[in-house]
């Protein structure tokens, strides 16, 4: 089996569920922050939107420079409301889909680095990169924008199991 082919069901679950975190965020909490060094809830959903996208440039770049000299660094994505979060999210996944589906071992074994001004932060193979630094940082901002959802009294979804708000599975 392909090594995208065994990637993707964990693709589409992962996805499935953090779509209906993203789908419960109210937007009249878009600025709660619970606390001063964190994300407030709409950068937070807004970051969960945006992650999935960055398989593009995993598996179309050799890497990709956050801050490359002489030009204007990254800028985070804004949306200002749920349906804008979720209308991104629903194209990022999309695109990161077509694209890792079309990945070859080969090129899923290939290096990619992350660069800040011209220095590599990191360099894994590029599966490792779809892993740790976009599947595995979107559940990470999941779960924290569950615990978000909690403290503002909306709903938290299943996800590998019953939640305290839904007595059933994903």
């Amino acid at each position: 089996m392909a090594m995208s082919a065994a990637l993707l069901p964990e693709v589409d679950h992962e996805m499935a569920t953090t779509r209906r975190a993203l789908e419960r965020v109210p937007e009249d909490k878009f600025g709660f922050q619970p606390h001063e060094k964190s994300m407030t809830m709409g950068r937070l959903a807004t970051h969960i939107a945006e992650m999935p996208g960055w398989a593009i440039p995993t598996l179309n770049q050799d890497s990709l420079d956050l801050a490359p000299p002489g030009a204007p660094p990254y800028q985070p994505v804004t949306k200002d409301t749920v349906a804008g979060i979720l209308e991104y999210f629903d194209a990022n996944v999309a695109a990161a889909r077509t694209a890792i589906a079309a990945a070859s071992d080969e090129s899923l074994m290939q290096s990619w680095s992350l660069l800040m001004g011209g220095n590599a932060v990191l360099t894994m193979p590029r599966i490792a990169v779809l892993r740790s630094m976009i599947l595995n940082h979107v559940i990470h901002h999941r779960g924290q924008l569950n615990v978000y959802l909690r403290m503002n009294g909306a709903l938290v979804p299943s996800i590998y199991g019953p939640s305290a708000d839904e007595g059933k599975m994903g």
